[in-house]
C-alpha cells in the first residue's frame, strides 16, 4: 500500500509517498501560504504531483494522511486553531478528500511524528514516549504502549506554549514566554539577533545582521558549528533552554524515551549533551531517580510525513 503524508508546518508543506515499511519512495516540498485557499491548493497541489509519480511507476495512491501544526479536534476530521497555520475551524477532512477523490486523514503534526519514530525509529520498544519536535516552534508527543495520547480534547501536550519566562519574547499563540519563543529554530534566530545587538564581538552572523535581515537558526547552527563563539553562546542558551524544559517534561510524564526531532535535531551534536546535563540537574530528585533515555530522531524532519503516511495506512487499510 502507498499512501501520502502531508506535513503541514508553519514554514513549509512537505510530503510524502511512503510504503507500508514506513520507506520514502519519492518528496515533494511547498513554502506554507497564509490563507486558507491558497493552503488547500498548496496540499492538493503536492498531493496530485505524488499521485502522478505513483502511477508512472505503475501503482496508485490508496489514501492520503495530514499531519498539521495546531489543535486537532477530537474526532480528527478537523483543525480548530493553528499558531502558524491559517486553518482556523476548518472541516479539513471531509474538503480534502472531496477534493482528492480520496480517503484522508488528519494528526496533529507532532503526534503523527512521534507515531512514526515508536513504529520505525528511535522510540521502537519504549513503553512511556515522549517527541519533543524541534522546529518554527515546539511540537510534542505523548505515547503510552504504543498508544497516542491526546488528552480530553484532543489537543495535549502543548509542551511549546508553557510559560517559562512571564512576560517575556510574544509568541503567535497570543501569550508571552512560551518556551518555544526560547528552545526552536525560531528562537535560535531570535536569540543571535538579540546577542549581535547587544554585543560587540566578531561574528560571522553579524553581515546578514547589519543589512537588516532577521537570522535563521539554520545560519546560527552553520556558524556554531563553523566555531563563531557568539553562535556557540547562542546554542549554548538554546540547550540550556531544552535542558529545563526535558526536566518538566519527566516530572510530568515520567518517560523512558523521550526523542528530539524536529529540524534544528540535525544540529543534535551542537547541543544535546548539554541540554541532557541540565536535565539531569534541574529535574525533580536529582540524583535520586531513572532519567529518561535522550535520543535524536532517527528520522529527523521526515518523520511528520512518515508518521501521517502509516497512520493514514493504518485507519483506511480495512476500508481499502
Amino acid at each position: 500500500m502507498l499512501t501520502v503524508g502531508v506535513d503541514v508546518g508553519g514554514t513549509s508543506a512537505k510530503a510524502g509517498l511512503v510504503d507500508s515499511a514506513g520507506t520514502l519512495v519519492a518528496t515533494r516540498v511547498a513554502p506554507t501560504p497564509r490563507s486558507a485557499d491558497e493552503l488547500d491548493d498548496t496540499v492538493a497541489g503536492l498531493v496530485d504531483h505524488l499521485a502522478g509519480h505513483a502511477r508512472a511507476e505503475g501503482t496508485e495512491v490508496a489514501a492520503v494522511g495530514l499531519a498539521v501544526a495546531g489543535f486537532v479536534a477530537p474526532e480528527r476530521r478537523s483543525v480548530s486553531f493553528g499558531a502558524h497555520l491559517p486553518w482556523r475551524d476548518e472541516p479539513v477532512v471531509a474538503r480534502m478528500t472531496e477534493r482528492l477523490g480520496l480517503p484522508v486523514t488528519l494528526e496533529h503534526d507532532a503526534n503523527a511524528a512521534g507515531l512514526a519514530e515508536h513504529r520505525v525509529g528511535a522510540a521502537a520498544g519504549a513503553r512511556v514516549a515522549v517527541l519533543v519536535a524541534l522546529g518554527t516552534g515546539i511540537g510534542a508527543a505523548l505515547l503510552v504502549d504504543g498508544t497516542v495520547f491526546r488528552g480530553a480534547y484532543g489537543v495535549a501536550p502543548e509542551l511549546g506554549h508553557l510559560v517559562v519566562v512571564p512576560g517575556g519574547r510574544p509568541c503567535p499563540c497570543g501569550k508571552r514566554g512560551c518556551l518555544e519563543r526560547y528552545c526552536s529554530g525560531t528562537a535560535l534566530g531570535t536569540g543571535a539577533d538579540e546577542a549581535v545587538t547587544a554585543s560587540e564581538d566578531f561574528s560571522t552572523l553579524r553581515a546578514s545582521w547589519e543589512r537588516g535581515l532577521p537570522l535563521s537558526g539554520r545560519e546560527v547552527a552553520d556558524a556554531a558549528a563553523a566555531g563563531d563563539g557568539l553562535a556557540r553562546r547562542v546554542m549554548a542558551d538554546f540547550a540550556s533552554w531544552l535542558g529545563r524544559g526535558l526536566a518538566l517534561v519527566a516530572d510530568v510524564f515520567d518517560p523512558d524515551v523521550v526523542v528530539i526531532g524536529g529540524e534544528v535535531s540535525a544540529s543534535a551534536p551542537l547541543f544535546l549533551d548539554e541540554a541532557v546535563r541540565t536535565y539531569g540537574e534541574q529535574v525533580t530528585g536529582a540524583g535520586h531517580r531513572h532519567l529518561a533515555d535522550v535520543r535524536p530522531a532517527v528520522l529527523g524532519g521526515d518523520a511528520g510525513m512518515i508518521g501521517a503516511a502509516l497512520d493514514a495506512q493504518e485507519r483506511c487499510a480495512p476500508h481499502l
